[in-house]
């Protein structure tokens, strides 16, 4: 009877002349941990934040390896010889999302509002995590009023003219660099991050910036409970912006794509449903049940959706598809080179953790808990980017453990009471802390790895806690060992390299690894334009991260992503986080 009464109620909305949505429905494997874009780094976030506030410029969606296209600005910047200082300018006419906090009036997108938007992060009262980021690239004059401010403790002046970011005129950026920079432009693509935020809204909302993003993109937040639920639902006062691509020739699904979007207004779907499910099986479940229609397929039950790497006939046949591809990213055991057990550059500390880094069963891993869906990492450069090179060799993949034993022996960390577990150097008794995170597919590689540092005489406890609250931890310095994803928002590998620049301890440096020679070969990769010059430069970076292992760079995880049959023109974004505007749904829902 209620489904009759259900069907009669949508007979009767659609007389009347109400269209169904199309609702999107995703589900995150990890908490999102807010929305301003100056407090967030998590990629799960940002994964939110990329479909609410706009950069000005962003992907094309089915150019490979990538195209940057223009997005708010009206064409491509102009760079000067010197590639120090680039001019952008705006499309006019943009507006921000309706708010409150504008009293009623359309707000439209200036260049002041990327100024300020970027000049957040290096305000001492916002506290970025991000500000590294923002720092690394270099704007004149930026760095030197934060540090003015962190000395005098007043307070940020927004009205303050810093010589690197300028509005010109009411739609023209000026952007001045303290060094030339051949890939700015990629900085200025990342919508999650450097997307336009309004003063006012913030103002508005000071006291809780992260439960209020506002910004001129094709969504906006609807609901949002945290941890659990969002909802996001089409930007009504979005411009009119229409789907287009430039797929290669000999790609012929992108040209499927291409021909049943090409000239479709954007966003084709009204509403996005996003759920929160960390356990795999339940997230799974709900995918084969029809709930979602994307998932990415969790690895122990890759066997049974991809039966000899072929997508099972069960699923082929409800119309599902498999889109598979190797992850820009590495997965990564990170050190806390500030622990005074498993830190420093002493010998003692480095022959610890490169012991830990030859004794970590990697074949096992990947075999009996990643059924086979990982490769190792021979360094740390992430695949698509510059950078990596595939045919680059390491110790950082090499499983002895007998090596290991020998280097824990010759440095004494040695079983001297002959209970079966070593002690530090000076006899003390040695155990080892982890952090990780309370799901049953964590526990089988916290198994994996409690097993390996047992082979070689060493114990291991874990501290449990939500992935967000590791983050911090690790932010913090508050650890000794925790495994996390570092992965690829730009085709720069220099993004790879900052997670061993000294300035970024604390932030994209999860190690806290300081050496004068590695932060030298960052600065002077960041200038060179690609080439042997710049290659040789990450290869030398790479052995030296080889050699003093402030990481252990493990593997990169081999995506299996299923689409559901509703879902149109989904391609697995390589570098964006933004796609949800960018597919339909063959069927209203």
């Amino acid at each position: 009877m209620k489904r009759v009464l259900a069907t009669l109620a949508a007979a009767l909305s659609l007389a009347a002349g109400a269209q169904p949505q199309k609702t999107l429905r995703i589900t995150l494997r990890v908490a999102e941990t807010g929305f301003d874009p100056a407090k967030v780094t998590d990629f799960y976030s940002r994964s939110i934040l990329a479909h609410i506030l706009e950069a000005p410029y962003g992907y094309d969606p089915l150019a490979t390896p990538y195209r940057i296209v223009p997005l708010t600005a009206a064409a491509l910047p102009e760079v000067s010889a010197d590639q120090k200082t680039w001019t952008v300018r705006l499309r006019p006419g943009i507006h921000f999302a309706a708010d409150p906090a504008f009293g009623g009036q359309p707000r439209e997108l200036v260049a002041a509002d990327y100024v300020y938007s970027i000049k957040r992060f290096a305000d001492p009262a916002v506290n970025s995590p991000g500000w590294k980021d923002v720092e690394a690239l270099g704007l004149a004059g930026l760095k030197a009023y934060r540090a003015q401010l962190l000395q005098s403790k007043a307070r940020f002046d927004y009205a303050q003219p810093i010589a690197g970011l300028q509005a010109l005129d009411r739609h023209t950026l000026r952007f001045q660099l303290e060094r030339p920079n051949p890939r700015f432009l990629f900085a200025l693509a990342s919508g999650d991050i450097f997307g336009a935020v309004a003063r006012e809204v913030v103002e508005a909302h000071a006291d809780d910036t992260m439960a209020h993003p506002v910004g001129t993109g094709p969504f906006v937040l609807k609901a949002w409970k945290r941890s659990a639920r969002l909802v996001l639902e089409r930007n009504p006062g979005y411009r009119e912006r229409y789907y287009e691509a430039q797929p290669a020739a000999e790609d012929a699904a992108g040209q499927a794509i291409l021909a049943q979007l090409q000239g479709r207004r954007l966003p084709m779907v009204d509403r996005v449903e996003v759920a929160v499910i960390e356990e795999t099986q339940p997230r799974w479940l709900s995918f084969l049940q029809g709930d979602f229609d994307i998932v990415s397929v969790p690895e122990e039950f890759v066997p049974l959706a991809l039966p000899h790497g072929r997508l099972a006939p069960n699923l082929a046949r409800q119309g599902m598809q498999l889109h598979r591809s190797l992850g820009a990213e590495t997965l990564l055991l990170v050190f806390n080179m500030d622990d005074p057990l498993v830190g420093g550059l002493n010998p003692q500390g480095v022959a610890l953790r490169r012991a830990i880094g030859l004794g970590t069963d990697l074949a096992t891993e990947f075999r009996a808990v990643r059924r086979g869906q990982a490769v190792p990492a021979q360094g740390f450069y992430f695949p698509h980017t510059s950078g990596f090179d595939p045919g680059f060799k390491s110790l950082q993949s090499e499983y002895d453990p007998a090596k290991a034993k020998g280097l824990l022996d010759t440095y004494g960390f040695a079983d001297r009471d002959g209970d079966g577990w070593r002690e530090d150097p000076q006899g003390q008794p040695l155990e080892l802390e982890m952090l990780t995170q309370p799901t049953a597919f964590q526990r089988q590689l916290d198994e994996v790895f409690r097993k390996d540092l047992q082979a070689l005489g060493l114990r291991v406890r874990f501290r449990s806690a939500k992935w967000a609250e590791n983050l911090k931890a690790s932010r913090s310095g508050g650890f000794q060992l925790w495994t996390v994803t570092e992965a690829a928002h730009t085709p720069d590998g220099l993004e790879a390299l900052a997670i061993y620049h000294g300035p970024q301890a604390g932030g994209k440096n999860l190690a806290r690894f300081q050496l004068p020679e590695m932060d030298a070969l960052f600065e002077q990769i960041a200038v060179l334009p690609d080439g042997e010059q710049r290659a040789a430069l990450m290869r030398r970076s790479e052995r030296l991260a080889a050699a003093l292992m402030p990481y252990k760079t493990k593997g990169r995880r081999i995506y299996n992503t299923l689409t559901g049959p509703r879902l149109v023109g989904f391609r697995s974004p390589v570098f964006q986080n933004n796609w949800w505007d960018v597919v339909d749904l063959k069927d209203p829902s």
